[in-house]
């Protein structure tokens, strides 16, 4: 585990996809594991740094990575948002394709609120696709690779 002796606020998720804390010094630290990790790795990593570019300001930025422990280490962009208009919510992912990227798991679970920059932001991109290249991961990649995977596990224990 990258950074094993960080000061760690706390679990963020842990899930069977990802494990994320928050440290002490407010960075977002992601572990990616499950189907497609490698995958969501490099997307979410390459997604964030593509809108970085393009001077989006209501997204993470990258600030360390490991591809070898598929560890993201990103800013802090705020605390869960909660009640959301539907129009609220499609009026962000919206801006987010003003700057070349379509997120493809449009949830409000993925848009915090900032107190120190008094916006919204939008966060997990591991999902995402850069328009302009077409690069990115769908949501129903990963389910598929999901049911694969558990298909495959069923089949051993057939055998």
């Amino acid at each position: 585990m990258k950074n094993p002796g960080a000061k760690q606020k706390g679990d963020v998720k842990d899930t069977k996809v990802a494990k994320v804390r928050v440290g002490y010094d407010g960075r977002v630290h992601k572990w990616f594991r499950g189907p497609l990790a490698v995958e969501r790795f490099k997307n979410e990593r390459r997604v964030l740094e593509y809108l970085e570019a393009k001077g989006c300001p209501f997204v993470p930025r990258v600030l360390d990575s490991d591809e070898s422990e598929l560890y993201l280490v990103t800013s802090n962009c705020g605390a869960r948002a909660s009640r959301l208009s539907q129009k609220k919510i499609e009026d962000l992912f919206r801006s987010l394709e003003e700057f070349g990227v379509r997120h493809n798991d449009q949830a409000d679970r993925n848009i915090t609120y900032d107190n120190r920059k008094g916006c919204f932001c939008v966060i997990d991109f591991e999902f995402s696709t850069i328009l302009e290249s077409g690069e990115g991961l769908t949501v129903a990649q990963a389910d598929e690779e999901s049911r694969r995977l558990k298909e495959l596990e069923r089949e051993q224990r057939i055998s």
